[in-house]
């Protein structure tokens, strides 16, 4: 009887684990608490697993791949044209991902001193900005005209190290290789354009260039 009570435990905590894992995994418009709640490519976005805005995937929207549409990030974000900058077309957005808790992005490297790659003096407040100050610039989108100048933001590595920096400046993802942009083309349009002080918080080297990130509003 005792080993019947125990067969019985076992078989009990098997489909009790078994029915976790498989709700650990949720499909398109599933329910979601973390990025690796969802499928495949699928993201976190408000609780509900979705097309994931930074790789341009459509399918929640289509059931399917690629259309061979130009590339777009999010639902509605598409570029709205290109500009030819050094013999190269960039395309031109005045959108970015949504933002949620954890929102996807890319981190570059910016200097926000006089004469440094950040061109004119920042957006926000018309002055030059010393790197020791952990301070960005976001994509055109997240910049949203100014609304979030001044403000504090959440960055995250993928080491898990967190940093918070104070939003000065516009990455602009429309124009660019001009004097003002320091003869840059646009930015992509999911940029955390971070000072040398973000990269050392996160403990990262500077000389990679680009680092994938998450970021939300503190």
């Amino acid at each position: 009887m005792a080993n019947f009570g125990l067969q019985l435990f076992f078989v009990i905590l098997s489909v009790f684990s078994l029915s976790h894992l498989c709700g650990a995994i949720s499909s398109c418009n599933g329910p979601c608490h973390t990025l690796n709640d969802c499928q495949g490519q699928l993201i976190c976005i408000n609780g509900i697993c979705e097309d994931d805005p930074n790789l341009g995937t459509h399918i929640c929207s289509s059931g399917g791949g690629g259309s061979g549409s130009p590339p777009s990030s999010g639902k509605g974000c598409h570029p709205i044209g290109n500009l030819n900058c050094k013999g190269k077309s960039f395309p031109q957005f005045k959108c970015s991902p949504p933002v949620t808790s954890s929102t996807r992005a890319v981190l570059t490297n910016n200097d926000f001193s006089k004469g440094g790659s950040g061109g004119d003096p920042s957006e926000c407040d018309g002055k030059f900005h010393h790197n020791s100050e952990p301070i960005v610039a976001l994509s055109t989108g997240w910049y949203n005209g100014g609304s979030r100048c001044g403000k504090m933001i959440q960055i995250t590595a993928t080491n898990g190290r967190s940093v918070l920096a104070k939003v000065v400046d516009e990455c602009d993802s429309v124009n660019g290789c001009d004097k003002e942009h320091a003869h840059l083309p646009p930015c992509q349009n999911n940029i955390v354009d971070g000072s040398d002080a973000v990269w050392h918080a996160l403990g990262l080297d500077i000389d990679v260039g680009e680092e994938p990130v998450t970021w939300s509003d503190a």
